[in-house]
């Protein structure tokens, strides 16, 4: 008697769970966590989010250049200073703190890592006066090769001229003045 009251019991059991598990599945094929797939956004508004990341990356482009220009503007600033002075000044030293802010930045939206390579010793500045000459011809080097660019596409150049100004800057910073 108790076998004839469980087999339709275990029937119902069954087919409970397996639509209980049919409908999830459905569910997930249209939605993840109560949020449409993309393939299921309304054509207009996919129209709408490609716009606005194009018009965002036009302008994230746009402060890369304009970070670029600030860069050359600041080390033609120090050279013209330690020329007239023959010393690195305060407002000297917040400039190249500044300087090093932005060549960071740089580095970072050109997809530059953060791991600080070697630079050969030929490189290297031996005096207050050739280190500013290196910073100022190397800033000049990575905002023409930044202009060159697109903002799909990634420059060694830039790169590698971006990693020389950091150290240039770093040199001044805390090398022997």
């Amino acid at each position: 008697m108790i076998l004839k009251f469980l087999r339709p019991s275990f029937f119902i059991l069954l087919l409970i769970a397996a639509a209980v598990i049919f409908a999830d599945a459905q569910a997930d094929s249209t939605t993840r966590n109560g949020v449409p797939s993309k393939e299921e956004m309304p054509k207009g508004i996919q129209e709408s989010l490609a716009k606005q990341r194009i018009e965002r990356e036009k302008k994230d482009f746009a402060e890369l250049l304009s970070r670029g220009e600030e860069a050359v503007k600041l080390s033609d600033e120090l050279e013209k200073s330690f020329s007239q002075n023959n010393q690195l000044s305060t407002a000297d030293r917040k400039k190249i703190d500044r300087l090093e802010k932005i060549v960071k930045k740089i580095r970072n939206e050109i997809g530059a890592d953060n791991d600080d390579e070697a630079i050969e010793a030929d490189n290297k500045p031996l005096s207050v006066h050739t280190a500013l000459k290196t910073l100022q011809n190397n800033t000049v080097k990575l905002v023409d090769e930044l202009k060159k660019t697109t903002r799909y596409s990634v420059s060694v150049i830039a790169l590698e001229s971006s990693s020389l100004l950091l150290k240039v800057v770093r040199f001044l910073r805390f090398g022997k003045n």
